[in-house]
């Protein structure tokens, strides 16, 4: 079992930044990626972006590539999003996950086995 617990939303103005953190406690060898995904009311859940925990290897969402850069600090086992020139249909719950190795590289929803409860993240015109 891996516990994710994320924080950092908030709400910000069109063009602002904000730096999401989630950090992982528990069984957490049994994890080979993380990723962040965000849901906005009404729509699907869909991945932002995911990172290789020992390898580095990383895949972003269209809609984030340029603006958002995902990290991860492994001696903490905390995961990171930062992002940046914020656009209002950046809206939505953002979700930390994380997955073992023969799900990851997918960014997809069912290719992650835990995860958080959540950020909110508002971004006004």
């Amino acid at each position: 079992q891996v516990q994710l617990q994320e924080s950092g939303g908030g709400s910000v103005q069109s063009g602002g930044s904000l730096r999401l953190s989630c950090v992982a406690s528990g069984n957490t060898s049994s994890s080979y990626c993380m990723a962040w995904f965000r849901q906005a009311p009404g729509k699907e859940r869909e991945g932002v972006a995911e990172i290789y925990i020992a390898g580095g290897r990383i895949y972003y969402a269209d809609s984030a590539k340029g603006r958002f850069t995902i990290s991860i600090d492994t001696a903490n086992y905390t995961l990171y999003l930062q992002m940046n020139s914020l656009k209002p249909e950046d809206t939505a719950m953002y979700y930390c996950a994380a997955g073992v190795a023969w799900t990851c590289g997918r960014l997809a929803t069912a290719s992650f086995s835990y995860w958080g409860q959540g950020t909110q993240v508002t971004v006004s015109s």
